[in-house]
């Protein structure tokens, strides 16, 4: 499973709340799941280090054209990831990719950029995990929901626990999405995933 983590690059971010969004991505990382993040600093890079902790892989997704430009143009780290995509999208054009990279995506703290990314996510019908008690736009995801009337599909999940969080989405993707991923493996005529001619 690809588990996203989107959330505050930057602002106020208490001792409480990293520690919180660091243990998530330890979970993420005892539980064999691939980390994907958007390659930035704040509360992002807090699940980034907790998930390398525990000896986790980790993508992230760069908005820069190359590492120059992620780490000078963008101030980004680079430290914990196994690989980097540089997209040259910028900020709100590689969330497309960020979002569409992740089986299910957790979302804690956040402003603009982080509400964008649950956007994109929330229309195209993804299974969200809201960290609660994190601050940021995750604390008025609801009111948002509620706001938007419209049923995209998409299914939402709250907890203040990231264990617990994590248990109900694993729940929901070993349910919905991995027997799609696995019918489509078995239509595949080779071990290799491409279908015979």
């Amino acid at each position: 499973m690809t588990v996203g983590v989107m959330g505050s690059a930057g602002g106020e971010l208490s001792p409480e709340v990293r520690q919180r969004v660091r243990r998530l991505g330890k979970v993420v990382a005892e539980r064999g799941h691939v980390l994907i993040t958007g390659a930035c600093p704040g509360l992002p890079h807090e699940a980034v280090m907790g998930a390398k902790e525990a000896g986790g892989t980790v993508v992230g997704v760069s908005p820069a054209l190359n590492m120059e430009e992620h780490v000078l143009k963008y101030h980004s780290p680079t430290r914990g990831y196994d690989a980097i995509i540089y997209t040259g999208s910028g900020l709100m054009g590689r969330e497309i990719e960020n979002i569409r990279s992740c089986d299910v995506v957790i979302f804690a703290g956040g402003r603009s950029g982080t509400l964008g990314e649950f956007a994109i996510a929330y229309d195209e019908a993804k299974v969200i995990g809201v960290l609660k008690s994190t601050g940021g736009i995750t604390d008025h995801l609801g009111t948002i929901i509620g706001m938007v009337a419209k049923e995209t599909g998409a299914t939402v999940c709250y907890d203040e626990d990231p264990r617990r969080l994590l248990d109900k989405l694993e729940g929901i993707y070993q349910r919905h999405i991995l027997p799609r991923h696995m019918k489509v493996l078995g239509q595949c005529g080779s071990a290799d995933g491409v279908a015979e001619s």
